[in-house]
C-alpha cells in the first residue's frame, strides 16, 4: 500500500511516497529487512514439498538481489545467502545457492538459468526467488537526488516499494513422479543487454528488449499463436515507455493487444529485483482464478545497468493444476 513514509522527506521538505511492508517496523534495515521478506514466501513455495514421505533431490537456489547502489549493505550476496541458507536448510536439501545482483531483471534472469539447468539434466527441482527494499534511507535520499522519487514536482519518478517473490521449478518427471500440481509452465526465457542506458545522452530504440522478448517468444507455435498477456515493470518513467514502443514496432504481430499490459507497479510501488517472480505469481493467480485472457504470459523487465530479460508462461493444462489451491 503506497503512503507517507514515517520519517523521510524528499528534498522539498514534503514526505516521501513509499510503499512499505506493513508488518515491518521502519526502523528495521539491511539484510535483515531483506531476510524478514524473503523467508516466509520462499517457505510457501516449498510447501508441495513439505512433508513428504518421497526421496527428494537436492534443490538448486537461485536468487535475485538489488543492484549495486547508495544505501545497498555492504557485503550483501554473501551475508544474505549465509542466513538464507541457513533457515532453507531445516526444511530441505540444498545443493546449491547461486544469486545475481542485477536489480528488476534478475528474477527473470534467474528463471532462465533455472530453466536451463533442468532441461540440461544438471538439476531436477530449482527455487527461483527474488527480494527487493528501496527503503533504506541511504536509497531513498539517492533516488531523490537524481529526480526518480515520485512527487508532485517528478510526477515520472517511481513509487519505492519491497517485497519478495518465489517459484519452484520441478521437471516434468520429477512432478509426474512426486504427482506435483503446475499451475503455468516455463516455456521459455531470455535475457539481452541494452547499450544505449536512462540517464545518459544516447537514444535508446529497444533493442536489448527486442532481443529479450525474440529469445523468450522462439518457443511460440508456429500456427499464429500469440502473446495473449503481458506482466511488467514499467513504472511511468519516458524512458521505459519509448524502450517498449521501439519493441513492439519489431514485434507486435506476436501478440494479441501489443497496448494491453499491466504494470503492477501502478499498486505495489517498484518491488525491483522481486518483479520477475511477483509477476509470475501473478500470472499463476490469473490461471488458477480463470481470468487470464489466453494460455500465453509474456513476463519482462528491464534494469538500470542494461541487462533485459522475458520469460514466456504457459497455462497448465486442468488435469495438472486439479488440486492446486490459491493461499
Amino acid at each position: 500500500m503506497m503512503r507517507e513514509h514515517q520519517f523521510m522527506v524528499d528534498k522539498r521538505g514534503e514526505p516521501m511516497v513509499v510503499s512499505a511492508d506493513a508488518e515491518l517496523p521502519a526502523d528495521l534495515t539491511g539484510i535483515d529487512r531483506l531476510l524478514a521478506l524473503a523467508q516466509a514466501p520462499a517457505l510457501e513455495a516449498l510447501q508441495p514439498l513439505l512433508g513428504r514421505n518421497a526421496e527428494l533431490p537436492a534443490i538448486c537456489v537461485l536468487l535475485a538481489l538489488p543492484a549495486d547502489r547508495p544505501g545497498r549493505p555492504r557485503d550483501l550476496e554473501r551475508g544474505f545467502i549465509r542466513e538464507f541458507s541457513t533457515s532453507l536448510a531445516a526444511e530441505v536439501a540444498i545443493n546449491t545457492v547461486d544469486c545475481c545482483a542485477y536489480g528488476h531483471a534478475g528474477g527473470l534472469v534467474c528463471l532462465e538459468r533455472a530453466l536451463r539447468r533442468i532441461r540440461s539434466g544438471e538439476s531436477d527441482l530449482c527455487l527461483v526467488g527474488g527480494v527487493e527494499s528501496y527503503l533504506e534511507p541511504l536509497t531513498l535520499e539517492w533516488l531523490d537526488s537524481i529526480n526518480q522519487l515520485h512527487s508532485e514536482s517528478t510526477i515520472w519518478g517511481i513509487c519505492p516499494g519491497e517485497g519478495a517473490g518465489f517459484c519452484l521449478l520441478a521437471s516434468p518427471t520429477l512432478r509426474d513422479r512426486l504427482d506435483l500440481q503446475s499451475t503455468v509452465e516455463l516455456l521459455s526465457a531470455g535475457s539481452a543487454h541494452e547499450a544505449n542506458l536512462v540517464r545518459t545522452d544516447t537514444v535508446c530504440i529497444g533493442e536489448g528488449l527486442s532481443e529479450a522478448f525474440g529469445t523468450a517468444l522462439a518457443r511460440l507455435r508456429s500456427d499464429g499463436a500469440q502473446v495473449d498477456h503481458t506482466i511488467c515493470d514499467m513504472t511511468g518513467e519516458p524512458y521505459r515507455g519509448n524502450e517498449y514502443g521501439f519493441a513492439m514496432l519489431r514485434l507486435a504481430r506476436r501478440f494479441a493487444g501489443e497496448s494491453d499490459f499491466e504494470t503492477p507497479a501502478d499498486c505495489w510501488g517498484d518491488v525491483g529485483s522481486a518483479s520477475g517472480p511477483l509477476f509470475a505469481m501473478l500470472a499463476s493467480f490469473a490461471v488458477l482464478k480463470d481470468y487470464a485472457p489466453g494460455p500465453f504470459t509474456l513476463l519482462w523487465a528491464s534494469s538500470e545497468d542494461g541487462a533485459r530479460a522475458a520469460a514466456l508462461l504457459k497455462a497448465a493444462p486442468l488435469t495438472d493444476r486439479r488440486s492446486a489451491e490459491l493461499p
